[in-house]
């Protein structure tokens, strides 16, 4: 082992001053020895990009300085790839050894000359079409990970696929989950590599799942351990690593509530993070379900580990410690945002810190080895906290617990900060992520009953009463909403700069050591900001928001810049139901340098909305229709049938024609529109086409 350490010693010594890739060959997880010296994630070459944060730190941080203030305004198209996809493209792509990889919907992979853009290879998983029902936001993948010349993919589907980086075929395949869970499971969120582990949660939280963290040896995809994030509905144990605290959890639940039959949520469906030197695994967790705390929990208990951090030891995966930053959550609040790590100085002294900015509007720095609260302080408008304990325990304002009458409460559901990836900047000091300052109007549904395998939230107040008071606070929440680039000092936990950007859903950001952040924009561009001020320095029309993390890496003496520019998910089906989305290419994958040259094409005309066909439904079926699509359907296709991922106010007379096959026998199963005959009659399927061909008429000329 001693030969090993010292191998590694010189050889990460080496590479990083010769900014070449780093090859070190591990036989497995058991052959990283805890706590005596980090693997070579930990420290990758400057040009490298190994991991979707960049290395363990997850800050996106790049030593990289070739593109600087001075000369960034000079960066050019170097090359593009049309991705064939009007879905979300929501990957961080990674770069080794002179090649690019990326990863789309339904988890297709490719692997391109990193230079050029020539394709080396294209796996595709055959990910099950019908999981697109599963996932809230799109059937999106947000990354890849790379381990000893493999690349590990997750999919929609809960496969862990080990590829071969050079051939693109798959080395071994396990289960994360299996095929007939009672739980509608899904993984959009990347997977990581730690230590020789591939580390993976799930998604779902909104239909319904007990959330789970999980760990496969990285060479075999063997099973190494598994912690649940919610308690076992049967009150028993599960042999996994949760049990050393199972009955603690468990306290915090009622006994009786409908997280027995949904699972009660907590998934970690996005940022999972690690500290080498501790050997601690960060797993941020998502919302509760059902939603509404009075359904799941008779308004009872701190239901752990909803909205939390918890750290896990790295080895085993038994627990450590937790913070949650939303005791009792309900409002659809997540803690799956990024994590960084960082060494801050505060009050005189040096701390080993974790930072997140989740979607509750604060900004929180906690000691990662004890999970003790240092600060927090919120960076937009809210209404739910009254401040903290001496333990760090947020006192939450009894005003935002909703019941039947409708209450606002800020920030809404869509969160002050999404999943959109943060970066953190050693030299400057802050941390940059995109912002949203919102409100949203919170009711219960009465005499609410869960609906498997669909959203379950148990919100209501939307007719009657209730639905007058609604239309009037969120014409007073409308007025609050904004959105900006924010950056943030963790110390002073205060803003440095901010700069305001049109629309919600601005994207995941990354910083050089030339001082330059690099954003996404809802404009519909990729922009350059001075890392000190916020000046915009570069912008460059992408002909489609990015919304994911950019990545920088050096190729042959030349720094590069990727992103994938590819307008969806949760964002994006806000502003299609708003109404107000712009015109859009495909998705593309985009590489910038110095000097480029390459042109994107001009945007295809925008072809008529075709005329509705004459309403024909009774008012009893369309007022049926209505309610089977908010429940089945709004997901994907928008609320009052407003957008989403097709507009199907806007359907072609031949798409009228063919809708029970397409919503019955799965027509247009490959698009990732599944077959729902499992949970919709012939006769609910004619009433919601009924109600679609209302709301067509109702809305005809307004676009």
């Amino acid at each position: 082992m001693k030969n090993l350490v010292a191998f590694l010693a010189l050889a990460l010594a080496a590479c990083v001053a010769s900014n070449q890739p780093l090859k070190v060959v591990l036989q497995g997880a058991e052959d990283i020895e805890y706590g005596r010296f980090a693997d070579p994630l930990a420290n990758p070459p400057a040009g490298q990009w190994l991991m979707d944060g960049h290395d363990y730190t997850a800050q996106r941080y790049s030593t990289l300085t070739q593109i600087d203030a001075d000369n960034v305004s000079g960066l050019g198209l170097a090359w593009f790839d049309d991705l064939d996809t009007y879905r979300g493209v929501e990957a961080t792509p990674l770069y080794a050894d002179g090649v690019l990889y990326n990863t789309l919907a339904w988890n297709i992979t490719t692997a391109y000359d990193a230079k050029t853009g020539a394709k080396l290879w294209t796996y595709d998983p055959r990910t099950p079409r019908e999981y697109g029902r599963y996932a809230c936001c799109e059937p999106v993948a947000r990354g890849l990970a790379l381990w000893n010349g493999k690349v590990i993919i997750a999919t929609l589907d809960g496969r862990l696929i080990a590829l071969d980086k050079d051939s693109g075929q798959p080395v071994w395949t396990t289960r994360v989950f299996p095929e007939d869970s009672q739980y509608a499971f899904s993984i959009t969120g990347a997977p990581r590599v730690f230590a020789g582990k591939v580390v993976v949660g799930e998604s779902g939280g909104d239909l319904g799942v007990r959330g789970f963290v999980a760990a496969f040896d990285a060479e075999t995809g063997a099973k190494l351990w598994k912690f649940f994030l919610a308690p076992n509905p049967e009150d028993k144990l599960d042999g996994e690593a949760s049990d050393g605290i199972m009955e603690m959890m468990r306290k915090t639940w009622a006994d009786t509530g409908m997280w027995r039959e949904l699972g009660g949520g907590a998934n970690p469906w996005d940022s999972i993070a690690y500290d080498p030197e501790l050997d601690l695994v960060y797993v941020g967790t998502g919302n509760s379900n059902p939603h509404a705390r009075y359904y799941r929990s008779n308004n009872e208990g701190d239901n752990l580990f909803t909205c939390s951090i918890v750290a896990l030891h790295g080895k085993d995966g038994t627990y450590a410690w937790h913070y949650q930053m939303n005791p009792g959550e309900e409002w659809d609040w997540t803690c799956t945002q990024s994590m960084i790590s960082a060494d801050l100085t505060i009050d005189g002294r040096l701390r080993k810190v974790l930072m997140q900015a989740p979607k509750n509007g604060f900004f929180y720095v906690l000691d990662r080895a004890t999970g003790e609260f240092i600060s927090a302080r919120n960076h937009v408008f809210q209404n739910w906290n009254e401040g903290f304990g001496k333990d760090g325990r947020p006192i939450t304002s009894e005003k935002v617990r909703y019941g039947f009458d409708p209450v606002l409460v800020a920030p809404g559901p869509g969160g002050a900060h999404n999943w959109f990836p943060m970066a953190y900047s050693p030299r400057t000091k802050l941390a940059y992520f995109p912002a949203y300052q919102s409100e949203f109007v919170y009711a219960l549904q009465p005499n609410w009953k869960p609906q498997p395998f669909r959203s379950n939230s148990g919100w209501g107040g939307f007719t009657g009463e209730a639905g007058k008071k609604r239309g009037e606070l969120m014409a007073e929440a409308n007025k609050i909403e904004k959105t900006w680039l924010t950056a943030w000092d963790p110390v002073k936990q205060e803003v440095a700069w901010k700069v305001e950007l049109p629309r919600h859903g601005n994207g995941g950001v990354f910083v050089t050591a030339s001082d330059l952040v690099f954003e996404g924009t809802t404009k519909q561009t990729f922009a350059a900001f001075d890392a000190r001020t916020g000046k915009v320095l570069w912008e460059y029309p992408t002909q489609s928001a990015p919304v994911a993390g950019g990545i920088t890496y050096m190729l042959d003496g030349v720094q590069y810049v990727a992103i994938n520019a590819g307008w969806g998910g949760g964002a994006a089906q806000i502003e299609r139901g708003a109404g107000i989305e712009l015109p859009r290419a495909p998705a593309r994958l985009l590489v910038f340098k110095l000097g480029g040259t390459e042109q994107l094409p001009p945007l295809a005309k925008v072809e008529a909305i075709p005329n509705p066909p004459p309403v024909r439904g009774t008012e009893a079926q369309i007022t049926q229709g209505a309610q089977l699509f908010a429940e089945t359907c709004s997901v994907c296709h928008g609320q009052n049938a407003i957008g989403g991922v097709k507009d199907l106010r806007h359907m072609t007379p031949e798409t009228h024609g063919k809708f029970n096959d397409i919503v019955l026998k799965g027509l247009y199963l490959e698009k990732g529109m599944a077959n729902f005959s499992d949970i919709l009659s012939p006769e609910q399927a004619e009433a919601i086409h009924q109600y679609l061909i209302a709301r067509a008429n109702e809305d005809w000329g307004r676009d």
